[in-house]
């Protein structure tokens, strides 16, 4: 079947999802192109969510507008897939014909209530912005649980607004990730703006119905807001029966292809079967969603389906991270890690390189080119 009569759908709205649509017209597919997604904001950046939007620095999301694409909107929610027919149902109750299938669908919020527990406060979409945002306001002292990037993040905008935060993890601060040197330098520079961390024996329960705090081994804590920061899962459920999703996600190769012919998937959904687990970044869901594309049209990829690329903004401090993760030992430094303006560099036992601009201004592009020239060849 060419190109033009062939009649691709993509599950999820998602940044690895319209790049994967955007991609597809670039490389010339001109035939039926369908999108389904469920979030009622559509297609919008979710990094800036919990480092721009929830500070007010900025009121709205950034949305894409796909309008130049032709594409077929259906703002429903898969529920299943036909592998032998070819369809996608959607909670509607129509089925969605396809020949070749992109999963995009994310992840979602990893939640810790009870099932029978109420009122826990997440932050993955815009909505849970839109409901955060005034408990914020209201606020005099929060609780965030998980001291990954997130929960940094909601950290900062707690300290922005005068609240006290307590930020709550069975680990240091980004030490999973990161390692032990930039943890111990960003946990003093959170702890000089008056953060709290707490460090628990076991992972964390929320306490209240509703919720009002969490319970540790030794003690209850109340605060007038709790966040949940404890990771994502893999929007998975509407693949069940396919064989091609498990509790990591969905397995794919270099080519973004999973075990079924024709279904690809992409972004945070996606896995790979080489590699060490999901890598949930923006940079890779854009890169994924562009080698989906390609593989779905049959044409070769212009890019890897990694990139090893991330930010985050923690307390004013923008961090910049191009290499593999996670970090392990000391790195060689220029500049000032105490004074918040330092370029380091972490060389793998692999030969690869990691280089941190860390309160630094400089462009992804340097940093690239630095990673990469200071890598050692392996024979």
């Amino acid at each position: 079947m060419s190109s033009s009569g062939r009649r691709i759908v993509i599950v999820g709205d998602s940044i690895a999802g319209c790049t994967a649509a955007r991609e597809l017209r670039a490389r010339g597919h001109d035939g039926p192109l369908t999108m389904i997604g469920a979030d009622v904001d559509g297609c919008y950046a979710r990094p800036p969510l919990s480092k721009h939007v929830l500070k007010g620095e900025a009121a709205e999301a950034e949305t894409w507008d796909l309008s130049d694409l032709d594409i077929t909107m259906i703002a429903d929610r898969a529920v299943s897939v036909d592998t032998e027919a070819r369809t996608v149902a959607i909670a509607a109750g129509t089925d969605v014909p396809y020949d070749s299938l992109i999963a995009a669908t994310g992840a979602a919020a990893r939640r810790i209530a009870a099932p029978d527990q109420v009122g826990e406060t997440v932050l993955r979409a815009f909505d849970d912005v839109r409901a955060l945002r005034p408990k914020l306001d209201a606020a005099r002292t929060a609780i965030v649980v998980g001291a990954g990037f997130l929960g940094m993040e909601v950290a900062s905008a707690c300290v922005a607004r005068g609240i006290a935060v307590t930020v709550v993890d069975v680990d240091p601060p980004l030490k999973r990730l990161l390692g032990t040197y930039l943890s111990d330098a960003i946990a003093a520079r959170a702890e000089a703006a008056s953060v709290q961390f707490l460090r628990a024996e076991s992972p964390v329960l929320l306490a209240g119905n509703p919720v009002t705090g969490i319970e540790l081994a030794d003690r209850t804590l109340t605060a007038d807001l709790v966040v949940t920061c404890a990771g994502d899962v893999p929007e998975t459920e509407w693949l069940d029966g396919t064989g091609v999703a498990d509790a990591r996600g969905v397995a794919i190769d270099e080519r973004c292809a999973t075990a079924l012919p024709d279904v690809f998937a992409a972004g945070d959904v996606a896995y790979s079967r080489s590699g060490s687990g999901r890598a949930p970044f923006w940079s890779n869901a854009v890169a994924q969603g562009k080698v989906a594309a390609a593989s779905a049209l049959g044409l070769e990829p212009t890019c890897d389906p990694t990139d090893d690329y991330f930010w985050t903004e923690i307390l004013g401090l923008s961090i910049k991270v191009v290499g593999p993760l996670p970090l392990q030992g000391e790195p060689t430094v220029e500049g000032s890690v105490d004074d918040g303006s330092a370029l380091l560099q972490w060389n793998h036992e692999d030969g690869r390189t990691t280089i941190v601009a860390y309160g630094i201004k400089k462009a992804v592009g340097l940093l690239r080119r630095l990673a990469r020239d200071s890598a050692i060849p392996t024979t």
